[in-house]
């Protein structure tokens, strides 16, 4: 059996073929999910936000002119409406900037989320994640989990390549203040090394 490419399936879609479009939400409704529940932070909202999303999606297909991966432009439409959520319920959280981490420090940084890539990664980041301000958790998401390059975030947030430098670092630095916790003990074992 061939499995049709997204290009594909937007064709199909806007060609009639709803079933098409079905092939893309079930392809893509676990990690919509994802970045809307790194965003709002409560379940029962990010599940309508990411219905929201595909709705839209739906809708704006017409738009949709195949320059960009129709996931990016999928995960720009998430990305929005779950800020559109945290504006409407006017909940949106703010941490303090952590101090500047001197150069040394911030390979520090850089070993410590490799390190915790070789061990259980995902379980210990999803609870730093949660507090992250909602906006950089995403960004965190799509360029640590998604693997997408800066440009690409630039492109899903409509945010310039520079900001987007800027609140990965930060983001980073705060990650690496609350993963110490997590990381350390063994860390520092290994002489600041990550096996």
């Amino acid at each position: 059996m061939t499995t049709n490419t997204d290009h594909e399936l937007v064709a199909q879609t806007l060609n009639g073929n709803t079933q098409a479009f079905s092939s893309l939400v079930e392809r893509y409704q676990d990690y919509v999910y994802t970045i809307a529940v790194r965003i709002v932070k409560i379940r029962e909202e990010a599940e309508e936000v990411a219905q929201d999303s595909f709705i839209k999606a739906f809708e704006a297909l017409p738009t949709y002119r195949g320059e960009a991966k129709f996931s990016s432009w999928l995960y720009s439409i998430v990305y929005r409406k779950a800020l559109d959520r945290l504006r409407k319920n006017n909940r949106s959280k703010s941490l303090e900037l952590v101090e500047e981490l001197t150069e040394g420090e911030s390979e520090s940084v850089e070993n410590a989320l490799h390190f915790l890539e070789l061990k259980e990664r995902n379980e210990i980041l999803q609870k730093c994640l949660d507090e992250l301000p909602e906006g950089d958790a995403a960004i965190i998401s799509f360029y640590y989990f998604e693997e997408l390059s800066v440009k690409e975030i630039a492109e899903i947030t409509r945010l310039g390549e520079d900001n987007i430098k800027i609140k990965l670092h930060r983001s980073r630095k705060k990650l690496f203040e609350m993963l110490k916790f997590y990381v350390f003990p063994e860390f520092t074992q290994n002489n600041g090394r990550a096996i």
